[in-house]
């Protein structure tokens, strides 16, 4: 037995750049066990425990056609849907569940952050298959209806919701609302079915303003009335431009439907005269979209429209951006769009698989930006420059593949979606800007309380962060550190076929942090409940260390330090005399029952001359502190 302190590991080199080293010690770190309801559903055939869905998967499905109207002089929203909601469980559903977002914003309402009073949302007319329902309670932002008949397996029910609500300025956390009297953006904004799933049932968290949405995959018809003179984009396909748009701007919007550089589909000389009808009329804009998770719409009068097209796949996609000339830097909003649209259907292997993407510019709403199925709102960006601008129209358009498509449950969970989408805008800005090591950037934001007592576990619910920062740590910057660290972990490209594989297999699918793990494992070939545990579930870091070097007859010996209580596998650099280098890793379970603070070991390489050591050389890791990462002979 070799004493704690001063374990020595010999290190048998094969000619290859990277050796896996020793066997590997016992394990001191808990399982990843999934919660009782995840069981459950594995033993029922709709989830599996290696990662992927079992052969009894499903998930709900819905149709909406809405029809709504603001009048801009009350801000004033009312509208009418239909919903026709399957049920494809195998559930009989007694009651069924609507989310009312708007309610956020009435007296009394549970929030976690301040908010305007606008009363919230009024019901005018609810009916269930054309008939009163039973009863209905009004549970914040939670409406349940209990219909006549049950829904049973494989049924459909029909839901006919009439209902109002007054506009908030910057409502539902910064998300929506109006801006100077000539910009609308609506969202979170009509009845909507709450996810019935396979894990939870109805989900039961209500909407607190801060953790964001969990929906459901279905298909809109919206139909948006507006006076003339006010523009309007949705989310769809933009069904009848012949119908809403001037002559000359139609002649813009379809020429800019075949051109690869932006057109100006509205200017200045343009504003309240762009549409079909003067301001004394008003005129119904039409988009339809399939399998989205949402819709939003924005309305305006005196921003310039810009557009141009973009390659996906084998066709295009149109990206559209509207902004007002006091924001400058949005002049170059089309293209960032189709930089990121086309990298990232390259980069997630998934096409960007709709009609247009638009960025839609509204300052007094919203500081950074919010996305929803195609169209996204973002602030002016004049403080913070082009760059910065750049990067978050990247970040809100990643998110079009998580949460859009690799559905993912925001309100508990909201490091998967927010994490991987920071992860990709870091590669989109790399190739964008034609730079390199931008995740460093996302390491030293983790650092700022990175096993502080003001850091909160990842896996701690989105609403019941201490504070914001604890929650924009938990779910930005420190699940993108380890999407990244997990390059190293399982290397370059056993990394990239499983993150390729989680795009396939969880597209359009409701994808949980159980499902991340196991398939994440089984790719990796190997239990990882050594890399989760800690990072996901605790709030400890990384420290490793090079402590001495030295030579031993025809080998070298390092000797190793591991400070935090965090494992990661030990990249090691050597560089020789001849300034020649080899690549080693030492795996994560050799040194995992090490690591009580300040324990060291050694590791014993069959070659002379080392003059350098380097741990992590490539940053893979978010090591809290690499003073100690190097050690050169040459320097010393």
């Amino acid at each position: 037995m070799i004493p704690a302190m001063r374990r020595l590991i010999p290190l048998f080199l094969a000619f290859a750049a990277t050796t896996l080293i020793a066997q590997p010690t016992r394990f001191n770190v808990n399982p990843v066990v999934p919660p009782n309801s995840f069981k459950t559903a594995v033993e029922k055939g709709t989830r599996t425990m290696d990662g992927r869905p079992g052969p009894r998967y499903w998930t709900q499905y819905a149709s909406y056609h809405i029809k709504t109207a603001i009048d801009p002089a009350t801000k004033t929203l009312t509208g009418q849907v239909r919903i026709r909601y399957e049920n494809r469980s195998p559930d009989t559903l007694r009651t069924l569940h609507l989310d009312l977002y708007q309610n956020a914003h009435a007296p009394g309402a549970m929030r976690n952050e301040m908010a305007e009073m606008t009363g919230g949302v009024t019901i005018h007319s609810l009916t269930v298959d054309g008939r009163e329902p039973l009863r209905r309670m009004d549970l914040g932002t939670r409406l349940v209806v209990a219909p006549i008949e049950p829904v049973r397996p494989g049924a459909h029910v029909q839901l006919d919701v009439g209902w109002s609500f007054r506009i908030p300025q910057a409502g539902a956390g910064e998300r929506m609302g109006h801006d100077s009297g000539n910009v609308f953006f609506l969202a979170y904004w009509y009845p909507q079915m709450a996810v019935y799933d396979d894990i939870l049932g109805w989900h039961p968290d209500p909407f607190l303003l801060n953790a964001e949405f969990y929906h459901g995959f279905a298909d809109y018809e919206l139909e948006v009335t507006m006076p003339g003179g006010w523009v309007v984009m949705g989310t769809g396909a933009y069904v009848n431009p012949e119908e809403t748009l001037a002559p000359s701007v139609l002649e813009r919007y379809q020429a800019a439907l075949g051109s690869d550089t932006p057109v100006q589909v509205v200017g200045p000389a343009d504003f309240g005269k762009a549409t079909a009808a003067d301001s004394a009329a008003s005129l119904t804009w039409r988009f339809s979209s399939k399998n989205v998770r949402d819709v939003a719409f924005t309305a305006t009068t005196h921003s310039v429209w810009e557009s141009a097209r973009t390659p996906v796949g084998g066709g295009y996609s149109q990206i559209h951006s509207f902004y007002r000339e006091t924001a400058p830097y949005w002049r170059q909003a089309v293209r960032y769009g189709q930089h990121a649209i086309s990298f990232l259907s390259r980069h997630t292997g998934i096409d960007y698989p709709w009609p247009h993407m638009t960025a839609v510019e509204a300052g007094n709403i919203i500081g950074g930006g919010m996305e929803f199925p195609m169209m996204t709102v973002i602030g002016d960006y004049n403080q913070r420059g082009a760059l910065a601008l750049q990067s978050v129209t990247a970040h809100e358009i990643a998110h079009m593949w998580i949460p859009m498509i690799v559905s993912t449950d925001e309100r508990r969970h909201s490091w998967i979606d927010e994490g991987y989408t920071t992860y990709h805008t870091n590669f989109v800005n790399e190739d964008f800007r034609g730079a390199s090591g931008l995740h460093r950037g996302t390491q030293a934001g983790y650092f700022t309380i990175a096993g502080s007592e003001n850091e909160g576990e990842i896996m701690r619910r989105s609403d019941y962060h201490y504070s914001s920062h604890a929650f924009g740590i938990a779910s930005y910057s420190k699940p993108a550190v380890l999407y990244k660290a997990l390059h190293g972990v399982m290397g370059e490209e056993r990394y990239r076929e499983a993150y390729l594989d989680m795009m396939r297999t969880w597209a359009y699918k409701h994808m949980t942090p159980w499902d991340f793990f196991a398939h994440f494992s089984r790719h990796a070939g190997q239990d990882l409940s050594w890399f989760w545990r800690p990072w996901f579930f605790e709030t400890g870091v990384l420290d490793q260390g090079v402590v001495a070097v030295g030579e031993r007859g025809r080998n070298t010996t390092i000797r190793l330090r591991e400070k935090g209580r965090n494992p990661m596998p030990y990249l090691l650099r050597l560089t020789f005399k001849d300034g020649s280098t080899r690549d080693f890793r030492i795996e994560a379970s050799v040194v995992i029952s090490a690591i009580d603070p300040n324990h060291e070991f050694e590791v014993r390489v069959p070659f002379r001359n080392v003059v350098k050591v380097e741990i992590d050389p490539d940053h893979y890791f978010p090591d809290v502190n690499r003073a100690d990462n190097v050690f050169d002979y040459r320097t010393r």
